[in-house]
């Protein structure tokens, strides 16, 4: 059937350009293809679209075309890299006192970051303008072309609205998404912070096939779940709450969700803090914890691999039902090798031999930026880049 346009685009047809588009530049980002040829084998598509995308790409300054790569029996093509615009997305990971701001390119290179101070309990309309002051300094030159945030709590992700929250008094059900395209005048996207380090690690670690799970072991536990390079959210935006699975060591314990018995309440770094100062030792905090067990506190060093096995006990299941191809670790619990180990140990111990036969169980590559990477990645699916 001939369709009733007048040969323009049809907004489907922009919306696969646009797909196209952005994974074009991904690819020669990460080196996977540097000719033309690569691009229409990766994408499965006809040399003749990828050609059209290219040209735009380049026409737009995004890509290059220039010297000669390898021949395969022909004429040797020319070679694709980053082009040198200043186009720009922006990222924030907030947390509760404090926020971490980066600007990145098209093709997902972090450039610059800055660390700012915050109290999210200050609410949404004071951390907005904390963080528009931050983003505007860090931009300063650049031309933005969206926003992405991950914020310390439940996000329903198509609103970009926070949704009952645990310790964000003020946010529940404000439309944090729309009120960052308002100020910045581009498109913008929320997630959860868990789901956003989940996404830049895996996007850092392994192929857009694969599977992974990342665990932020910190003050508190979270982890995100990526299925074929893509965040899997569970049907109410819960999936990967690890963190309120509740284990028999922790007994009665009180946990900040109104339960009892919580994996976060002996195994985070709130938890060991707790432990401690039952023990009748004075601690400052997690990172005074870790510093003793790296120093050889017998009691920290027990309580911080202590800590590792309850969180390598709740991810066997996790790892025997979903059978990823990796598990990292991020946060400042994921900076203890004893905690490290204890882990792995007894993720190995307990998971059936196929569910572990080729896991990798391991830091994150991405640090403290993972979320950044994360945050821009669902701001990069917002937009084309030619556009």
């Amino acid at each position: 059937m001939t369709p009733l346009t007048d040969g323009a685009p049809s907004p489907a047809d922009s919306h696969v350009s646009g797909d196209h588009s952005r994974q074009i530049v991904e690819f020669v980002a990460r080196g996977e293809a540097a000719s033309r040829s690569d691009l229409a084998r990766l994408l499965g598509v006809a040399p003749s679209t990828v050609s059209l995308r290219v040209q735009e790409l380049v026409e737009a300054g995004i890509l290059r075309e220039d010297g000669q790569g390898q021949s395969s029996g022909g004429r040797r093509p020319r070679r694709l890299s980053l082009g040198r615009t200043q186009r720009r997305v922006l990222a924030a990971e907030l947390g509760g006192e404090h926020a971490r701001l980066g600007i990145l390119d098209l093709g997902g290179h972090l450039h610059r970051t800055k660390t700012i101070p915050i109290t999210i309990a200050d609410g949404p309309d004071a951390t907005l303008a904390l963080l528009e002051a931050g983003f505007r300094e860090l931009a300063e030159g650049a031309d933005i072309r969206a926003v992405g945030v991950a914020l310390p709590g439940p996000v329903h992700f198509e609103t970009g609205s926070v949704d009952q929250p645990s310790r964000m008094p003020g946010w529940p059900g404000f439309r944090f998404g729309d009120a960052l395209a308002e100020r910045f005048g581009v498109p913008s996207a929320v997630d959860n912070d868990a789901n956003l380090m989940a996404l830049g690690e895996h996007h850092r670690s392994l192929s857009r096939t694969q599977h992974s799970i990342t665990v932020k072991a910190g003050t508190a536990i979270g982890s995100g779940i990526i299925v074929a390079g893509s965040v899997h959210r569970g049907a109410t935006a819960a999936a990967g709450d690890i963190t309120h699975t509740r284990i028999a060591e922790a007994a009665d314990i009180p946990c900040s969700c109104g339960n009892h018995g919580c994996l976060e309440t002996i195994a985070s770094g709130a938890g060991l803090v707790r432990q401690m100062r039952e023990r009748g030792i004075a601690v400052t905090g997690a990172a005074d914890v870790l510093d003793r067990a790296r120093n050889g506190d017998p009691i920290a060093t027990t309580l911080v691999r202590t800590a590792g096995t309850h969180l390598g006990q709740v991810l066997s299941g996790v790892v025997n039902f979903f059978n990823p191809h990796a598990v990292f670790l991020t946060g400042s619990m994921s900076t203890s090798e004893p905690f490290l180990a204890a882990v792995r140990s007894r993720v190995y111990e307990a998971c059936h031999p196929l569910a572990t036969q080729t896991l990798r169980i391991e830091s994150a590559r991405t640090g403290p930026d993972a979320a950044l990477y994360g945050a821009a990645r669902i701001a990069l699916e917002r937009i084309d880049p030619v556009a």
